[in-house]
């Protein structure tokens, strides 16, 4: 079916169709090969849905200075992602390390036969796996990844009959999922292959049967953290009713309540995933699998709770994010959307493991922003301002009632009813 056809039968369903029909066309790309491109990204399309894309700008780390694209529609993350890099920029910028490289696959199967069996084979099956997808791994291999450990783990005494084979991978600079996938569907073959033929199994034993091959897109050992840290005097430059050593036990306090209280650090967290979601997006990689990565590392220790921490020393303050992130700078989106190569481009086309300590110092920019703001002025004053160019163009209101709406709330409260009145008196004077 045409797009045009799927438009119109979209169209149907609303109250003006002719109206829908124009604004939806109104968002196609001119070039006609970029929209077939992003056409062809997901399916049904019917248009394309627009989200701002901005700069951070004076984001140093570990010595190198980067203005980074974020993609994000809500109002003051890169506002607050700029002003805490820009705080920092002058007290040592961020520094930042990957810890770890490793994706995990997993072949999930159900088998009736003799576990100890399966372990005195358990190194001939692996040599056996690592054959048989050779053909996949080959050009991984030459970039320096490729399969990098096979696990057996025994869950009957959770599910009957049931076994999972966890495999580990490096990826290099691709994030990896359809090179992953494919190995786990090969290994999946290769298994029952194995065990049909293997003169050490018999019987039932020679049938197994596969559940399922797939990624985790859990990623606990693909970790990169973060920091900031300078001396506790430094901190009286942020606010002018604290010390340097009040600011600084004051903010501490705030993020262990995030490491102590789950409804806290839910809010604390999606605020350090909004500066990293925004450069995935950005870049063109999967940001769910982030979000999901970093929520389940959030809880690793059975209770949800900070990704960020605080530790003040000898006069010295330090703020430090740890966290799961599986990134890539080749492959999918980021090889495919012009913006997303654009905006690789910007940032100097990066390995993955640049781009992850890039994306975790947003995050913790951003985190630190806020944070910030919550223990001295408050959240809503700021980004209620940041927000009013929305609430202004809710009321269609002209560049010269911004202009006048901006200088008079400068000092002011901003919220939805305060501006609408605001316009109601301009327009009637």
């Amino acid at each position: 079916m045409l797009k045009e056809d799927k438009l119109k039968i979209v169209a149907e369903l609303m109250d003006n169709q002719v109206e829908t029909m124009e604004l939806m066309k109104s968002f196609w790309h001119p070039d006609k090969h970029k929209q077939k491109i992003f056409d062809e990204f997901s399916e049904n399309t019917i248009s394309n849905f627009y989200i701002p894309y901005g700069v951070a700008p004076n984001v140093t780390i570990n010595g190198k200075t980067y203005l980074v694209p974020m993609v994000i529609e809500e109002s003051s993350v890169v506002a607050a992602a700029s002003a805490g890099a820009k705080w920092w920029l002058n007290h040592g910028g961020f520094h930042s390390e990957v810890v770890g490289v490793t994706k995990i696959g997993q072949l999930h199967f159900s088998w009736k036969g003799d576990v100890k069996i399966l372990k005195e084979v358990w190194d001939e099956l692996t040599r056996t796996m690592r054959t048989a997808t050779a053909h996949i791994t080959a050009n991984m291999e030459a970039r320096g990844g490729g399969i990098t450990g096979f696990e057996l783990l025994d869950m009957t005494d959770k599910i009957e009959n049931y076994y999972q084979i966890r495999v580990s991978f490096d990826t290099k600079d691709s994030m990896g999922a359809n090179f992953i996938n494919s190995c786990l569907e090969e290994f999946g073959q290769t298994l029952k292959t194995f065990f049909s033929l293997h003169p050490k199994f018999t019987g039932q034993s020679k049938e197994v049967t596969v559940i399922m091959a797939i990624l985790s897109n859990y990623t606990p050992g693909c970790i990169v953290k973060t920091w900031v840290e300078c001396d506790i005097d430094e901190l009286a430059e942020l606010d002018d009713q604290l010390t340097g050593e009040e600011f600084a036990e004051k903010f501490k306090t705030a993020v262990q309540i995030a490491e102590v209280d789950p409804y806290r650090a839910t809010t604390h967290n999606k605020g350090i995933f909004n500066g990293i979601d925004a450069v995935a997006i950005a870049t063109g990689n999967d940001f769910r699998a982030i979000e999901a990565a970093g929520h389940t590392y959030a809880s690793k220790d059975g209770q949800y709770k900070s990704l960020s921490h605080v530790e003040i020393e000898n006069g010295h303050f330090k703020f430090y994010l740890e966290v799961p992130l599986a990134m890539g700078t080749v492959g999918g989106l980021t090889s495919l959307h012009p913006l997303a190569k654009q905006s690789l481009e910007l940032l100097g086309k990066p390995s993955a493991d640049e781009l992850m300590m890039i994306a975790s110092a947003m995050g913790l920019a951003n985190n630190f922003a806020a944070v910030r703001s919550l223990v001295t002025k408050g959240i809503q004053r700021g980004h209620m301002k940041m927000h009013l160019m929305n609430i202004l163009n809710h009321f269609d209101a002209t560049e010269e009632e911004k202009e006048l709406a901006v200088e008079y709330f400068k000092d002011k409260v901003v919220t939805f009813a305060s501006v609408s009145n605001f316009l109601k008196e301009t327009r009637l004077s």
